[in-house]
Formats: C-alpha cells, structure tokens, sequence
C-alpha cells in the first residue's frame, strides 16, 4: 500500500482552530490529477494543495490547487499556507529554503515572501499573479435572492455589484449593515441560476460579500459563499480579498495610490480570520497586490493509497 504525506494549517490566524484550514501534500510526485482530485475531496476542505518540482530549475515549486469539486488556477490562503508549510522545510526538491520562493501555478508565477521571527517562519507575503480585471455588473436582485438578504441592502455608492479578480473571479457587492451581512444565507438553486447567466467563474458563482465604514474603509468585514463547489461559506478567501482590494484602489480618484486593507472573515461561522492586502497604483494602473496572514500548524500524518 502506498501512502504519501500530508499537513493541515489553519491560515489567516495566529491561533489553532480558527482561520481557514488547508492541506497540503508537499510533495505530490507520483499522484494522479484523479487521485489529487480525490484526496481533495476526501479532505473537504476549501482547497488543498499539491506541491510538485518545478518546470523551470530558477523556481521554487509547481503548485497545483484543488477545491472538492475541480481543479483551480489560483487562491490565496493555499498559497500563504503552503508557503508557511514549505518554510520550515530545510530544503524543497533538492535546493535550501530561503526567505524568496516562486511558485509556477495554472494563473501564473506567484512570488513569496517568508517573514521570520527568531529564525521560525510567522507568516508569508504573496504577490497576486495577474493584473486586475473587472467583469460585468451583476443584478441587485439576483444578489439579494442568492443569500435571501432585502436588496435594498445593497450599497452602491462605490460600486454596483459585479466581477473582479487578480487570478480568480469573484462576484463583490457591499452591504450596508452588519445586519445584513449576519443575515446572509446561501441558496444553492438560485447560485445555480446565477452561474448559468455569468459565465466569468468557471467553478461556478462565487460571492463575497463585505461591508466598510466611512470612518475605516480599510478595515472590512467580509463573508464569501461558493455553494456550487462545495463550499458553503469560506472562514477566510484571499485571492477575493486580493481582488476587491485592487478593485477598490482602482476606483479611487487619485492616480497614485499605496493602500493597506484588514479584512475580517468567517466571524460568523466561528473561524475569525484576520487577511492583510497592500495594493499600490501608480500612474492609474493597480500594478501590485500583496496579500500577507499567519498560518498555525494543526495536524500531519499519511493519506493511504
């Protein structure tokens, strides 16, 4: 019988059990895109990954990530958790570990930053592997009825609902309560309906919704549903928060820009995670997203094949 390796980590969190859990099978040589496809599922977790040599000699590692359901080109928190898994490895396919990995994944060559304390890894910084890009404008309505929450709970001052991503597509609107936040629930028959009218995300509808004062737009409040893959609510989703920080750089007046942004996640499901994004805009063009959080070990041991 064989058997390969694995570790969990909750991610976005200093502390165990909280943050958003992720595996990761770090090294994946000899494993099927099936059998990948099944040890994801088997896990159930939001994404796991799957750490192979790289293609190019000059990088760190092939990455490849997995939903319960497919197969998806990027995420954040697999990345800053498998960075954090990696970091305290001595070396990684035959080369010492140091403070700079690159990661070859499906949406690009993601770039790494470890953050030491006292020699031990902390957290992990990741530069989003594609340029922003906005999709089309979502209904108000469509929104409300997929997490059964008013409509006219929908702000719009800023933006309408619509599509963003910096490597993988989300649908963003922002509310204007927390009230209305708490109250979202997802409806699956009707995030099916949404997914057949908006082709942009392959894995099918995905929906971050989030919530900001006037007195601390930086500091958000976020929950993200993806019901269609299997994900019924996510503790922590950082290529979404990568995507709606850039958004939102973009859409302010000034043509140079250097913005920090928290966003808390997964209060409600009683998996608090704290996700840190830095966007910097110059000359009007968002030309660098940063996505930083800690990660915290919680269990290893073998999957059997």
């Amino acid at each position: 019988m064989n058997t390969v390796a694995y570790v969990t980590v909750d991610v976005f969190t200093s502390e165990r059990f909280v943050g958003n859990p992720l595996a990761v099978i770090p090294d994946a040589r000899g494993l099927s895109s099936e059998a990948m496809q099944k040890i994801a599922a088997e896990f159930g977790y939001s994404e796991t990954t799957f750490v192979l040599p790289p293609e190019k000699s000059d990088h760190t590692a092939r990455v490849r990530i997995f939903t319960p359901t497919a197969e998806i080109p990027f995420a954040g928190h697999p990345n800053v958790g498998t960075a954090f898994v990696l970091g305290q490895q001595q070396g990684i396919f035959g080369k010492p570990t140091g403070d700079r990995l690159t990661f070859e994944e499906d949406a690009g060559l993601v770039e790494v930053t470890l953050l030491r304390t006292d020699g031990a890894v902390t957290s992990t910084s990741i530069r989003a592997p594609a340029s922003l890009t906005i999709g089309e404008t979502i209904a108000d309505d469509l929104i409300a009825r997929c997490v059964q929450i008013d409509p006219r709970s929908i702000r719009k001052t800023t933006h309408a609902p619509t599509f963003a991503s910096v490597g993988l597509p989300f649908a963003f609107a922002e509310l204007d309560s927390l009230e209305a936040l708490g109250k979202a629930r997802p409806n699956a028959a009707v995030f099916a309906e949404a997914a057949a009218r908006h082709k942009e995300d392959k894995t099918g509808f995905s929906l971050f919704l989030y919530l900001r004062s006037a007195e601390n737009p930086w500091q958000i409040r976020a929950r993200m549903f993806a019901p269609l893959d299997n994900v019924t609510e996510d503790p922590a989703t950082g290529s979404a928060s990568a995507a709606l920080g850039a958004y939102l750089t973009s859409l302010l007046p000034a043509r140079d820009a250097d913005v920090k942004i928290t966003i808390e996640q997964g209060v409600e499901m009683g998996r608090r995670s704290l996700i840190g994004v830095e966007v910097k805009k110059t000359a009007g063009t968002v030309n660098e997203v940063l996505l930083s959080g800690s990660s915290v070990h919680v269990m290893r041991g073998e999957v059997l094949l």
